[in-house]
């Protein structure tokens, strides 16, 4: 759907503001989603990255921000919140609560930087 909108919305120079934010969810993801060859994120950095995305915390943020701003995310997860990595690389399991904490995490983060 992402690509679709991308395209129709190059002939059209008057986008709605809901149009405006799902594009720049849409260029965010494909942005969080790209990985460096040879060096895989873990499974606890692809649960924040995603879950902080799918909040749509990274829609302000400037496409060519986006993965600096991931890095140091992740960065900031490693160094105060080891626990919430440990449990989810460890447990492989999703929780309300545990969702909850990335977020308030990513925030807390974001209102930093």
């Amino acid at each position: 759907q992402f690509r679709e909108m991308e395209v129709f919305t190059q002939f059209s120079s008057d986008l709605d503001e809901e149009t405006k934010e799902q594009l720049a969810y849409g260029n965010g993801l494909m942005e969080l989603l790209k990985q460096p060859l040879g060096h895989p994120m873990s499974l606890a950095e692809q649960v924040v990255t995603l879950v902080a995305a799918t909040s749509r915390l990274f829609i302000p943020i400037p496409k060519e921000q986006i993965k600096e701003t991931q890095l140091g995310l992740l960065d900031y997860f490693h160094s105060n919140y080891p626990e919430i990595m440990k449990r989810i690389d460890n447990d492989k399991d999703l929780t309300d609560e545990l969702k909850e904490s990335i977020v308030a995490g990513a925030k807390k983060y974001l209102e930093q930087n």
